[in-house]
């Protein structure tokens, strides 16, 4: 059983950054890609951003593009997500997620393991 633990969530003003990390526990196995989604209040979940687990193919949504990047080690098994310029519509749960097919993909469907998640609070 995968476990992943997000961290890096809080309050910041609009135009500020933020990076989160997401750990995956130690028995991890094969390649994988991780992603990072999030939902607002009252919204459905989003994908945002997901990284192939050669670091090499990485895909964003339109909203973050240019301002978020992901990355990651895996030798530490984690992800990042750096997140700059942040607007009042980022505020959400944001959620990592490893997908064990290794394959770059916005849908949620394909991913295995989630994060408990973590708060963004973008302040305007």
């Amino acid at each position: 059983q995968v476990q992943l633990a997000e961290s890096g969530g809080g309050l910041v003003q609009a135009g500020g950054s933020l990076r989160l990390s997401c750990a995956a526990s130690a028995r991890t196995f094969g390649r994988y890609s991780m992603g990072w989604f999030r939902q607002a209040p009252g919204k459905e979940r989003e994908f945002v951003a997901v990284i192939s687990w050669g670091g090499f193919g990485t895909y964003y949504a339109d909203s973050v593009k240019g301002r978020f990047t992901i990355s990651r080690d895996n030798a530490k098994n984690t992800v990042y997500l750096q997140m700059n310029s942040l607007k009042p519509e980022d505020t959400a749960v944001y959620y990592c997620a490893l997908d064990q097919d290794d394959i770059t993909t916005s849908n949620y469907k394909a991913y295995e393991y989630w994060g408990q998640g973590t708060q963004i609070t973008v302040s305007s």
